[in-house]
């Protein structure tokens, strides 16, 4: 795979302290600049922003696509991990009670493109997919 350059991406939180512990102590993110209505993370070497943004009356945020018999949330965005990074990350979400959207499963097991995934919600509702690949060479494979 040719080398990966990292993502810039800024998502909408309603509570700042709250989504700064969030990322910060959950998902294990060093935090870089901040401001009073934004942070900066790195979120495994990508730049990741979350931005105070009022919360709206309907908070109607998910649209849901079936996927292997799962509602998945749309929109949703997350990091592809290292397979023992991701059961690490696991681990640790259960270990601290994080309620899941889509509980940790492994998609087309002994398969082609065998991938780990699992989602669930930042305090502000913003959805998270993260996953690994078996072989991280069928990332992009058809």
């Amino acid at each position: 795979m040719d080398k990966i350059t990292p993502f810039h991406v800024a998502v909408p939180v309603y509570d700042l302290d709250e989504a700064r512990k969030f990322y910060r102590e959950v998902l294990g993110c060093g935090e870089g600049r901040s401001d009073t209505n934004w942070t900066d993370f790195n979120l495994y070497g990508h730049q990741f922003v979350i931005h105070l943004k009022p919360k709206p009356v309907d908070d109607a945020k998910h649209h849901f696509n079936p996927v292997d018999g799962h509602d998945v949330p749309v929109p949703h965005f997350g990091v592809v991990l290292e397979w023992d990074d991701w059961v690490a990350l696991e681990a640790k979400l259960k270990s601290l009670n994080v309620k899941f959207v889509i509980e940790p499963y492994i998609r087309f097991k002994g398969l082609p493109g065998e991938q780990a995934t699992m989602f669930f919600l930042d305090p502000s509702g913003n959805a998270l997919e993260f996953k690994a690949f078996k072989d991280i060479g069928q990332l992009f494979a058809v």
